[in-house]
């Protein structure tokens, strides 16, 4: 059976939730999410939430620090944006109720986390994204007018006339229905799981990217992914995400031998940049070829315990107490840059269709996004969305094109996800060049005709079907755009072109089908 609403909002983190909040009372709000509501990347974002709220900050500085991050590709607009829109923002979070840490005289506690001049990292200990997710869920939750569908997994957009009109929803039991909306806004999260070490959850498989590809829309920045240095490294556990607040915190990165090893890397040592951070982690491994480890042992175990607790428990299932034992840590791949390519207000290429959050790309990170400046963006960025998506008005659904039917398909049977993550992590990981770049996106090119044909003739495919179409699409995006751009810089690395380009490359890069 078909939806219908006036505004259709795909994803539910913290982009999507605040856009909701923005338009309810201008229509009806349908959020759709594949999964459970809050089982996407902001609930696990654990660092905190940056903003110049504190003294001896500014938007200035902030701003500054964010350009540097960006090793020369921000768009000085969408940064303005972000860092003079942000603390007021996140003071209406918690005017709201998000119970950010407090100094002992009731201010914002304050963190200082890795490339910040400045202690600005509002956090609700080590599960920050949780907070904000909670306390946007129950103020849009309980507006009238917005209702929410879950285990509603959209698998393409609907367009006519080269206008967004709706999203096909592929149900559980493999029939397919269409939502229809006046306007649609894609806050999809990331596509960490196009890499087989990641710090994203399953749901994070690059779905928003791929459909708003599919269906004509411009993408950009896709070569800029950021692996981020520290996730726990363990045989047989998943790479859960050490926040780099620990770094902030005082932890240090050493090697086998005990050394603290970054200075030898970089001036600013463990808190430089996350992409000069993961490349060094990884080049000592090379070097001593041993294991690299975060160890917080000099500070007070109580503390550590009561800062972190999240992290302190998923140490503990790995058989480690994150406050005396060294802990495992490696790369991992945890927020790509680039995406859909909007404005500022998140207007996308094609007409009806908004993005925000990770999925889309304004240019505010550049080539590396600065730490804790992704809550911020989605907070930020879906408020202005939703603004723009209700001062659209209602243009009213497209009738029932695309209506309900079946969906129990597959995806070709020579198209293997494990595969293409495996690839794309030894390829189009941490280090790149010509040879990897082009062996991978040989592999994948020939794979991704083949199923945008069958997709084209009227194949159908299941959930599993779906996903790994998208890890196909996405991936040969991230490594076209890595092969094209002949240069080092930010969160992308060539071991061929291992300098920064500015006469050729100091330019952002389109793509669109």
């Amino acid at each position: 059976m078909d939806l219908h609403a006036d505004f259709l909002i795909i994803g539910s983190g913290i982009a999507g939730l605040r856009a909701a909040v923005e338009l309810a009372g201008a229509g009806s709000v349908l959020i759709l999410t594949k999964g459970e509501p809050r089982e996407g990347n902001t609930g696990y974002a654990q660092g905190g939430i940056a903003a110049a709220v504190g003294p001896g900050d500014s938007p200035a500085l902030h701003a500054a620090d964010t350009i540097a991050a960006g090793d020369g590709l921000c768009d000085p607009r969408a940064v303005e944006v972000l860092v003079e829109e942000g603390p007021g923002y996140v003071r209406e979070l918690m005017a709201w109720g998000a119970a950010f840490d407090r100094e002992p005289d009731g201010t914002p506690s304050l963190a200082i986390e890795g490339a910040h001049s400045a202690r600005r990292v509002l956090h609700a200990r080590d599960a920050t994204g949780r907070e904000i997710g909670r306390t946007l869920w129950r103020r849009a939750s309980g507006l009238a007018g917005v209702e929410t569908s879950d285990h509603a997994r959209v698998v393409e957009l609907v367009t006519a006339g080269g206008t967004a009109t709706g999203a096909r929803i592929l149900h559980e039991d493999g029939t397919t229905s269409v939502a229809h909306a006046g306007v649609i806004l894609l806050a999809t999260g990331g596509a960490g799981h196009v890499f087989s070490d990641t710090t994203n959850p399953p749901v994070a498989t690059g779905d928003g990217v791929a459909m708003a590809y599919r269906a004509g829309a411009a993408v950009s920045d896709l070569e800029f992914v950021q692996f981020h240095p520290t996730a726990l490294k363990v045989p047989g556990q998943p790479r859960f995400l050490l926040s780099e607040a620990l770094r902030g915190e005082g932890a240090r990165l050493l090697n086998g031998s005990g050394e603290a090893f970054m200075p030898r890397y970089d001036p600013a040592g463990d808190l430089a940049p996350r992409d000069r951070v993961a490349r060094s982690i990884e080049l000592e491994a090379r070097r001593t070829g041993a294991p690299v480890y975060l160890s917080l042992e000099h500070l007070d175990p109580d503390y550590v315990h009561g800062r972190f607790p999240l992290i302190s428990g998923a140490c503990r299932q790995a058989g480690l107490d994150l406050a005396r034992d060294r802990i495992p840590v490696g790369p991992a791949a945890h927020y790509v840059m680039g995406g859909v390519q909007t404005d500022l207000d998140g207007q996308t290429t094609i007409a009806g269709l908004f993005a925000a959050g990770e999925v889309a790309c304004t240019g505010v990170h550049g080539a590396n996004r600065l730490a804790s400046n992704s809550l911020l963006e989605g907070l930020v960025f879906g408020a202005r969305a939703g603004r723009a998506m209700r001062s659209k008005g209602i243009r009213g659904s497209a009738g029932s094109a695309g209506s309900a039917g079946s969906g129990g398909g597959r995806v070709l049977p020579d198209v293997d996800a494990a595969d293409i993550q495996a690839r794309m992590w030894r390829d189009v990981g941490l280090f790149r060049d010509r040879i990897g770049l082009a062996s991978t996106l040989a592999h994948l090119e020939p794979a991704w005709t083949a199923v945008e044909g069958w997709l084209r003739d009227g194949g159908t495919l299941d959930a599993a079907g779906w996903r790994t179409a998208s890890l196909l699409t996405v991936g040969r995006l991230i490594t076209r755009a890595a092969l094209r751009r002949e240069e080092s810089r930010g969160a992308h690395y060539r071991d061929d072109y291992p300098a920064r380009d500015d006469i050729h490359w100091n330019r952002r890069v389109s793509d669109r089908l």
